[in-house]
């Protein structure tokens, strides 16, 4: 990377604690915008960088789209950055499950959403996935899946944010797209599961879900969770996956917690 990142900031400049904030797949800093605005961080006097991951938001990916290099490519931001927290949603969730898990950040984790395993995931994208493999269907396949997804997502999003939200999720390119979901299948299948992965950081992290998430969790790894001692796990009421633009007060809650916890 350059250094040329597409970032929303809110906060003092000269804050005592600093969160960095990772959106999901095919998503940019946008869709932390109605978190970022939340009275009771501004209260709180944190300094708040929501930062897009290379490859989605209109920005390019890198050549290397691996999750060993997402986590150490923000891992190496948060850490440029002076943050204290680190906090991601979805894709961005499990890259910073990654950096925490191969010792890049030693801080407080915020999870909005992540996935666990190959199982958990959303069917549709395990589809895409298999069929990204096939030579000409498959970019065929993700160009229309880039054309339609914001479509398909206008319902289930807030209608003040719906029309920035969308607009959003088409901006992202669908070769870059596909390459990414191929490495991310990869890094699931390459651990199984990453509740151990999470709970051997031995760092303080919120796993935080809507409660009718679209994305799964398995019994055993709710179990899991739950016995780590320094994992806490939130259910948030009237939220799906998109629990940051759906629930931002009850995100803003949760990040307030984490940076207590220093």
């Amino acid at each position: 990377m350059n250094g040329n990142w597409d970032v929303r900031e809110a906060g003092p400049a000269d804050a005592r604690h600093r969160v960095v904030l990772i959106p999901g797949g095919m998503c940019s800093a946008v869709w932390y915008e109605d978190v970022l605005a939340d009275p009771s961080l501004a209260a709180a006097g944190i300094r708040l960088t929501a930062v897009t991951q290379p490859g989605f938001g209109g920005t390019a990916a890198p050549a290397d789209v691996s999750m060993d290099n997402y986590a150490r490519l923000m891992a190496g931001f948060a850490a440029e950055r002076g943050c204290d927290v680190l906090v991601g949603h979805s894709l961005g969730a499990n890259v910073a499950l990654e950096a925490a898990a191969a010792g890049l950040f030693a801080g407080p984790l915020v999870l909005l959403s992540p996935t666990f395993s190959r199982r958990d995931e959303a069917r549709f994208l395990a589809v895409m996935d298999q069929v990204g493999h096939v030579p000409g269907l498959g970019a065929a396949a993700w160009a229309a899946l880039v054309r339609t997804l914001p479509r398909t997502m206008r319902g289930s999003l807030p209608p003040h944010r719906a029309d920035a939200l969308t607009a959003d999720l088409g901006l992202t390119e669908a070769g870059s797209a596909r390459r990414i979901v191929r490495a991310y299948y990869e890094y699931l299948d390459r651990h199984g599961s990453l509740v151990d992965r999470l709970c051997g950081t031995g760092l303080p992290a919120w796993v935080v879900r809507g409660d009718h998430d679209e994305i799964g969790l398995q019994p055993v790894e709710r179990a899991a969770l739950e016995a780590c001692p320094r994992v806490t796990t939130v259910t948030v009421p009237d939220a799906g996956h998109a629990v940051l633009v759906e629930q931002p007060a009850a995100v803003a809650e949760v990040v307030l917690a984490a940076v207590a916890s220093l």
